[in-house]
């Protein structure tokens, strides 16, 4: 009897996974589109969806409203969950979350400033200053990071964006204690909720979200070394200084792009890359693939039990991830074997 190559059984699996990942968001997708919380049933949204029929209600619903929750769920989720993934593996702790570079605080607190200063809340005025605030923050991390001539260790990375984010949320609070009007716009903003969002938002962060992956795609083999020690990625050829500021980058432009369309969402970046690994062990590339496909289909369930759960209110997207993330995080930390990363050839 032939054995098949536990090289081909990899293989096999990931292609079984990624079928059924596939087929499972397109699933996910359907539903996003004809589940609401509003006067529109599932049969007339079905029928729309099969004929392209409908009065001028259902059709604005479909389009305007459904649509671009939708896609943004889909592009949101995917960005945090490649996010997180790239984060882990460069900084080789299965804890890390996008949080941790200061790219949420910063992003809230260009909003903050930009509400306050400028003026201005309208949704692309929002979304310009949510992106400028987490490329700056970002930035500043980078800066701190490697202020000196010793390597851009992952400790030293944590620990800036730690920093700056305690420094930026100790401003946005300053300054929304001293102005009632920017504090009833921000608060909308950052419980985290996909209602409202356009197609012209889409367009707006599409070349972010479009850089970010490509420098993902060109990172997996640069992490992939990376996560089997510095000494090793340096002897194959690889900077880890050079690696992990490129990832920075590509988290940042992931991450920013995500909150500026839907507002700091927690958990997702730490969900996402759990799941995939569970699925597909060590191999890099297969877990930024899949974690992609699970951030996606978890923000979409996100937002389904956001429209349903308080219908026909909505609820935040953010308190529903963290109420699954709160106690899986519990689990991690309880578990020695979920509390590691493993790579291949058995190094953690």
């Amino acid at each position: 009897m032939q054995r098949t190559p536990l090289g081909s059984r990899h293989r096999i699996t990931t292609a079984g996974f990624s079928i059924l990942a596939f087929l499972l968001l397109c699933g996910l997708s359907i539903a996003s589109m004809v589940i609401g919380g509003g006067d529109i049933g599932i049969p007339e949204s079905i029928r729309f969806l099969l004929d392209g029929g409908g009065d001028s209600h259902l059709t604005m619903v479909m389009v305007d409203l459904r649509l671009p929750r939708t896609l943004v769920a889909l592009l949101a989720g995917a960005a945090l969950g490649l996010a997180g993934c790239l984060l882990q593996s460069a900084t080789r702790n299965p804890l890390a979350e996008t949080g941790l570079l200061g790219v949420n605080a910063g992003a809230a607190l260009g909003v903050v400033a930009g509400i306050t200063f400028l003026a201005t809340d309208g949704a692309l005025a929002v979304l310009g200053f949510a992106l400028l605030g987490a490329f700056t923050a970002s930035g500043a991390v980078l800066l701190i990071a490697a202020g000196s001539r010793a390597r851009l260790s992952p400790l030293r990375l944590i620990l800036a964006g730690v920093a700056l984010s305690a420094t930026f949320r100790g401003l946005s609070s300053f300054i929304l204690m001293s102005s009632a009007a920017t504090y009833d716009s921000y608060r909308f903003w950052v419980l985290g909720s996909l209602s409202g969002v356009t197609l012209e938002q889409v367009v707006w962060v599409g070349p972010a979200l479009g850089v970010g992956v490509v420098i993902t795609v060109l990172l997996t083999r640069p992490l992939g070394a990376l996560g089997l020690g510095d000494d090793v990625a340096s002897a194959l050829g690889h900077s880890p200084k050079r690696t992990r500021a490129y990832t920075t980058i590509a988290v940042t432009l992931l991450t920013g792009a995500a909150v500026s369309l839907c507002g700091p969402i927690g958990f997702l970046g730490l969900l996402a890359p759990f799941a995939a690994r569970a699925l597909v062990g060590p191999r890099l590339g297969a877990q930024l693939a899949l974690s992609a496909v699970a951030g996606a289909a978890i923000m979409i369930v996100a937002d389904l039990g956001a429209r349903l759960v308080l219908a026909p209110y909505e609820a935040p997207v953010s308190v529903l991830l963290a109420a699954v993330g709160g106690p899986l995080l519990i689990l991690i930390v309880r578990s020695s074997r979920m509390l590691s990363l493993r790579v291949p050839g058995g190094a953690a």
